[in-house]
C-alpha cells in the first residue's frame, strides 16, 4: 500500500510532468535547429588553384594574347607578368626591347620604353636588371637619352628655386630610372665608358660660358635631389666619373689651394708646439712618455690634471707665441 500511495501522490506527478515538459521543449528545440542547418544552402568555397611553372610553359602566345585582353583585371595581371618574365629570359626579346628603345621614331621608342621599363619592375624575377648588364644595354640607354633631347625643349637650368625634372619628358624620366636603378647596382663605370657625361649630360644647358656651366652644375647638385643629382653624386664618387665631368667642362680641376696647405701646416706646427708645451708643464725631461704617477697621490693626480688644461688660440696668419696658449686659472688652495 505504500508504494500505490506513493505512485499517487501529487507532488510525484507535478514533479514528472514538468520534467516531462522540459525534456520534451528541448528534445524539439534540437530537432528544429537539426532541420534548419540541413536546409541551409551553404556557398561553395571556391577552390585554390596554384599557378606552377609547367602551367605557365605551357601558356601559347595566342592564349596569352586573349588572356591580355580579358575582362577580369587579376587574369590580366597574371598574364603581364608571365609575359614580363618571358621576355626578362629572353635574351632575344631583351635585345629586340633595346634595338626598340634606340629607335628615331618617338611612339615606337616610348612603347618600346614602356614595355622595358615594365618588365624590369617585375619582382618575381629574382634579379631583373641582370638582362640589362651589358655594353649593348648601357650604350643602347645612353643612345635613347640622346634621342631624347630633341624631343622636347630644354630651358636653362639656372634657377637655384626650380626643379624642372619632374616637367621632362615621361620617356627621359623613365630612361633616367633604368639608369639610376642600374648605377645603385652594378655601378657607374659602364655608363662612363658608354659615353653618357660626354653624349647626354654634357648636352643640358647648362649655360653658354665653362664658368656659367660649372656655376650651374655645382648649384644643381647642391640644390636638387632628383635622378639625375643622384646619378651625378655618383659620377664625382669615382676617378673616371670625376675626369669625365673635368673634360665635358662641368667641374673645375679639383686642386687644393696655396692657402689650404700653409693652414694647414700652421695647425700642423700649432699641434706640435702644443704637445711640446704639455711636456714642458709636466717636468724638466721631455724624453719621458710614460706619466710618473706611480709616487703620487690621488690628490695630487688631479691637480696635477688640472693644471695642464689650456687652449692654443693661433689662426695661422702669426707665428705662435706665448700669448695665444690661454692657461685655465685655478686656486692652489682648491
Amino acid at each position: 500500500m505504500g508504494f500505490y500511495s506513493f505512485l499517487r501522490d501529487d507532488r510525484l506527478i507535478a514533479a514528472s510532468l514538468g520534467l516531462g515538459t522540459v525534456g520534451f521543449l528541448l528534445a524539439m528545440r534540437s530537432i528544429l535547429e537539426y532541420y534548419r542547418d540541413e536546409a541551409e544552402i551553404k556557398p561553395t568555397p571556391p577552390k585554390t588553384q596554384y599557378i606552377t611553372q609547367d602551367t605557365e610553359d605551357s601558356l601559347g602566345l595566342s592564349t596569352l594574347e586573349s588572356l591580355l585582353s580579358h575582362y577580369n583585371f587579376a587574369i590580366r595581371d597574371t598574364a603581364l607578368k608571365i609575359v614580363s618574365g618571358r621576355a626578362v629570359n629572353d635574351s632575344s626579346a631583351v635585345y629586340h626591347l633595346l634595338w626598340g628603345i634606340t629607335r628615331i621614331d618617338y611612339e615606337e621608342r616610348m612603347e618600346t620604353l614602356r614595355a622595358l621599363a615594365f618588365a624590369m619592375e617585375d619582382n618575381a624575377f629574382q634579379e631583373p636588371l641582370s638582362a640589362l648588364n651589358n655594353p649593348k644595354a648601357y650604350s643602347a640607354l645612353v643612345r635613347c637619352l640622346e634621342l631624347c633631347l630633341d624631343d622636347a625643349e630644354h630651358e636653362k637650368i639656372d634657377d637655384p628655386l626650380y626643379d624642372e625634372y619632374y616637367l621632362r619628358d615621361i620617356g627621359e624620366r623613365r630612361c633616367l630610372m633604368l639608369v639610376s636603378q642600374l648605377v645603385h647596382r652594378y655601378g657607374v663605370d659602364k655608363f662612363i665608358e658608354a659615353g653618357f657625361v660626354e653624349r647626354w649630360l654634357a648636352k643640358q644647358p647648362w649655360g653658354d660660358g665653362d664658368e656659367e656651366r660649372q656655376k650651374n652644375f655645382t648649384m644643381y647638385m647642391d640644390r636638387r635631389k632628383n635622378r639625375i643629382s643622384d646619378i651625378c653624386f655618383h659620377l664625382k664618387t669615382c676617378k673616371a666619373g670625376r675626369k669625365a665631368l673635368f673634360k665635358a667642362k662641368l667641374t673645375p680641376k679639383s686642386r687644393r689651394s696655396k692657402r689650404e696647405r700653409v693652414d694647414q701646416n700652421h695647425i700642423k706646427v700649432v699641434l706640435e708646439i702644443s704637445m711640446t708645451n704639455e711636456d714642458d708643464l709636466d717636468g724638466p725631461s721631455q724624453a719621458e712618455h710614460v706619466p710618473r704617477v706611480n709616487d703620487q697621490t690621488a690628490e695630487e693626480q688631479r691637480l696635477r690634471r688640472r693644471h695642464r688644461e689650456a687652449m692654443v688660440l693661433n689662426d695661422g696668419t702669426h707665428s705662435l707665441g706665448r700669448g695665444d696658449i690661454i692657461e685655465r686659472e685655478h686656486d692652489s688652495n682648491s
